[in-house]
């Protein structure tokens, strides 16, 4: 990787193959373009594509939907209209995103309640996911794969059960959409502002079908890009003061790790230190990461007869996505004698200086190497036969088996190394991401210019930390139903429908570090070693990207060192049988990653449902009604182990040692009946109003029904235990409730209003108690955090939508949603986390002959991610967001059509705040940069 990391358009030799190829298929047919135009008149068939079309299609799908629904369509066979579905998925009304490395769209969240409320379907069938709970992680599958989805806001007895939020059903296209052979070959090159490579993309779809009686479609996408994300971070760097005799800010214990926080020396905790906040670590850098994906789909469909369809289909996908983060970490945390020149703003201690000349008290800047080996291979394979038993009686029945694989134990890295010159630093807090830091060593080298110029080299540096970690994740789903449809067509009564599902899930997690047998601290405090004197061309890079941080405003060093991981350990193992100052001999074998039983588990749910509806209708009017019922038995497997010992290996650096691991066995079951009811009056042919009712449930997050629990963060002298899960959580159940107004005054163009409420009981969130007695040896006592049921939750809103396209080739669209929640845990109201105020997205198209332009902005308003963080309505809040596309393509001739993408055009950033209304503390910043994709697609 270059040193500097200096924008660049270079085409991949892949793209620039691809392109070449593309032009040279298509050079015949501006030779016989005459003969074609002569041709066309014969044509029988007339095709509309492009995003008009997409438009009209998803709107068509929401007019006709049986209850409250909103719909994206493929633009044409194998080209949706962005290149992540998350993406698409955040134009939709009531919709929006989280997004991970690089800006990609991963995480969705429908009415403003968060992924663990929604639920994500292919062609009806569960998804496995490679994260350790249940949602779905949009990024591991190109949207290549699939023609559309549906965004299902309503409730129907017919539909899988596990959505409060709202259901998301991707579905992939049929050879039989448009018969014959059909095909698109698609290559596409990008560029990311701050990244110095450029990504790649070929994608290509095929499809025929041969007379009435077989169909095949085949699709590859092949992608590989690179990007860079800017992060700036005080995740759990914040400390607080006890307030034993303040009980309105629910904070009696504190979480200082060196002792309260003492401005005036005394050694007590005065009344007006109470509560005193001041940070306890922070952190910057960049983030690199390299995304190569490869999905293989097909479906194969046999019609013998009218009266029977065959359907065999699925798809493979492998996602790997490496990251290595390069990054400046400070742990000025406060101890006695450590800080001096204190002073505080607002209850903020914003400006101290570290001057202890004992260098276990002097600030130590420390470089961080943190790594994550992301491959995840994800597969869903299915059959499926629709029979018609009668004219009146259609049976229908699937079967599939969904898998998702992650195996990155031990394979992910958190390294660091901590500068060991005796250095002065003043930190004050500006209100901007990152502090102003300005640290003169005994030498007179300043860190932010000595960084920049290469005056700091390996011996500056002792050994400290060094994680190497990763969990093993298997996720297993094999489903079942049969469904009977009954043409009634008296009373009233179209149809009844009847099912029987049996869904069987199977995830386990194996976690793989060096954190239970204490290996992470093994080359730490006493037992540490210079750098400079391992050898191995370890710190061998300096950074200094460009526009580094540059929404960030400050002095702090903008360069930064990198080190390599790999040449680290080969530079360890040569000190493997040396005497430690500790006791013993270094071992890299001693130091390796084993499986840490704390955080691994094992889940089985088997659950089965069956359901009745009947679908009615008169002179205006249509509606559904019916229930389904669920039972699911739960078993879940972890491991607990006692702490034995608690070793101080320095300031801030423990090593934790455990007894053997015992087994913890925890089983449930629950039962639910879920009726629903949809209602649709047709006041005239445009005009139409929808009802809803349901009782709806989302089961808890698997990795929250495991009684698994840690006390890892005691390595840094944060004695905090997390209790990850409980078996014995209930599911969310939810009575909802739907309104929806549809205007669809023109063709082809809509103005929709929809309110909606939803009562949740038994929402899940995290219980956080202080000084806490675990039976940790020394008498140590512990914050402690777990997953409880709270008591309940409502969430109601409205949604906007409107489409209009006019016959001059320009169109609009446009949405608005606005959420309103609340939560009680224990009798307190508290914020509903995850849940945005309002989200908004606003569309123009213009699309007309050869050419076709859009430009779509999406807006997220800020909302509460976590609660009482530090105490009483001390919450985390994420920032405001809007992400803007645009997309401008030229149809060159009937087989050819080039185009070009933007993508975050605004340089939209994510800045989260904690807060309690009248104090502000940044608490995290990720800046992902614009993009732009150049592509061409040729079809047949």
């Amino acid at each position: 990787m270059s040193p500097r990391l200096q924008p660049r358009f270079a085409l991949h030799p892949l793209t620039v193959a691809g392109l070449v190829a593309l032009t040279a298929f298509a050079a015949p047919a501006f030779a016989q373009e005459a003969a074609a135009k002569t041709e066309a008149e014969t044509l029988e068939r007339v095709e509309v594509t492009g995003t008009r079309a997409s438009l009209q299609k998803s709107l068509s799908l929401k007019r006709n939907a049986a209850g409250v629904q909103d719909s994206i369509s493929a633009t044409e066979l194998g080209r949706f209209p962005d290149n992540n579905v998350a993406d698409s998925l955040s134009h939709i009304t009531g919709v929006s995103i989280s997004r991970t490395a690089g800006g990609e769209g991963q995480k969705v969240s429908i009415r403003g309640l968060g992924p663990e409320y929604t639920l994500t379907t292919f062609n009806g069938r569960l998804l496995g996911t490679d994260s350790a709970g249940r949602y779905f992680a949009y990024d591991v599958l190109p949207a290549d794969v699939i023609s559309g989805a549906d965004v299902v806001k309503s409730a129907q007895a017919s539909l899988t059960e596990g959505a409060i939020g709202g259901l998301v059903n991707l579905r992939s296209a049929s050879p039989f959409d448009q018969k014959g052979q059909r095909g698109l070959l698609r290559v596409e090159a990008d560029r990311n502002q701050m990244s110095s490579l450029n990504g790649t993309k070929l994608s290509g779809t095929y499809s025929n079908t041969f007379g009435n009686e077989v169909g095949v479609l085949l699709g590859v996408v092949y992608a590989k890009r690179d990007v860079r994300t800017d992060t700036a971070g005080n995740d759990g760097g914040w400390s607080r003061n006890p307030a034993p005799n303040k009980p309105e800010l629910f904070w009696p214990w504190g979480n200082t790790w060196g002792g309260n926080i003492d401005p005036n020396g005394n050694g007590q905790l005065d009344l007006d230190e109470e509560g005193l906040i001041a940070p306890g670590q922070f952190r910057f850098g960049s983030i690199m990461e390299k995304k190569e994906r490869l999905a293989l789909s097909g479906k194969v469909e046999w019609r013998p007869s009218s009266d029977l369809k065959i359907v065999v289909d699925g798809f493979k996908t492998r996602l790997d996505s490496p990251q290595v983060g390069y990054q400046l970490s400070f742990y000025p945390l406060y101890a006695p004698g450590r800080w001096s020149n204190m002073k505080i703003s607002n209850g903020v201690v914003a400006d101290f200086t570290l001057a202890n000349p004992d260098p276990e008290l002097a600030l130590n800047p420390e470089l961080l190497n943190k790594t994550e080996y992301r491959v995840v291979d994800t597969a869903l394979y299915g059959a499926n036969a629709e029979w018609k038993l009668s004219p009146t009686m259609t049976l229908t029945g699937d079967i599939y088996e969904s898998t998702s694989k992650r195996h990155s134990g031990g394979n992910d890295s958190y390294v660091v190394l901590r500068m060991n010159q005796p250095n002065t630093t003043r930190i004050q807090l500006t209100g901007s991401a990152v502090p102003d830091v300005k640290t003169t060593f005994a030498d007179g080298r300043d860190l932010q210019t000595g960084l920049s110029q290469g005056l700091f080299k390996a011996s500056d540096f002792n050994t400290h930390y060094y994680s190497r970690a990763g969990d093993n994740i298997d996720d297993k789903i094999n489903g079942a139903n049969v469904n009977l449809d009954w043409k009634l067509d008296r009373f009233h009564i179209d149809q009844l429908k009847f099912g029987l599902s049996q869904t069987n899930r199977k995830k386990s997690r194996d976690m793989i570090n060096n954190a239970f047998n204490a290996g992470a601290d093994h080359y730490s405090g006493q037992n540490a070693i210079n750098v400079g004197t391992l050898g191995g061309n370890v710190i061998n890079q300096t950074f200094s990207p460009d526009g580094f941080l540059g929404g960030v405003s400050g002095n702090f060093p903008r360069s930064f060192l990198g080190f390599d991981v790999p040449n680290y350990a080969e530079a360890l193992k040569a000190w493997d049988g040396k005497p430690r100052p500790g006791g013993g001999v270094y071992s890299s074998t001693a130091s390796a990653p084993a499986w840490n039983p704390l955080e691994s588990y094992r889940v089985t749910e088997k659950t089965t449902a069956a359901f009745v509806q009947a679908d009615l209708s008169g002179d205006s009017w249509n509606a559904d009604l019916g229930v389904r019922f669920v039972k699911t038995k739960t078993s879940s497997q972890a491991w607990d182990a006692k702490l034995t010992d608690i070793i101080e290996n320095g300031a801030f650096n423990y090593t934790a040692v455990y007894a053997a691991p015992t087994t913890l066995q925890q089983e449930a079951s629950y039962n639910f009946a879920l009726p629903t009811v949809n209602f649709t009056w047709l006041f005239t042919d445009n005009l139409q109003l929808r009802l809803g009712a349901a009782k709806t449930m989302a089961r808890p997050s698997v990795d929250k029904l495991a009684p698994s629990s840690t006390t890892a963060s005691i390595s840094w002298g944060d004695f905090t235990q997390i209790y990850s899960g409980n078996a014995e959580l209930q599911p969310y159940s939810a009575r909802q409730y739907d309104a929806s107004l549809e205007w669809y005054y023109s063709k082809d163009s809509a103005l929709t209003f929809a309110v909606y409420q939803k009562n949740i009981k038994n929402q899940i969130t995290n219980l956080w108690l202080t000084g806490q007695d675990i039976g940790a040896p020394g008498g140590r006592l512990f914050n402690v955090q777990r997953p409880i049921n709270g008591d309940k939750a409502t969430a109601r809103g409205f949604e906007v939508g409107f489409q209009h396209l006019f016959d001059n080739g320009f169109g609009v669209r446009a949405q608005y949603t606005r959420n309103k929640s609340r939560a009680w845990v224990a009798g307190e109201e508290r914020a509903l986390e995850g849940i945005a105020p309002a989200t908004a997205s606003l569309g123009v198209l213009y699309e007309r002959g050869p050419w076709s332009m859009s430009a779509t902005a999406d807006r997220t308003d800020a909302f509460v991610t976590a609660t009482n963080v530090l105490g009483a309505n001390f919450n985390e809040t994420a920032n405001a967001t809007t992400w803007v596309t645009a997309q401008v393509a030229y149809e060159v001739n009937q087989w050819l059509r080039i185009s070009l993408e933007g993508n975050n055009l605004t340089d939209a950033v994510q800045a989260p705040k904690l807060g309690n209304g009248s104090i502000s503390l940044p608490n995290g910043y990720y800046r992902y940069g614009r993009a732009v994709t150049l592509g061409a697609s040729i079809k047949f």
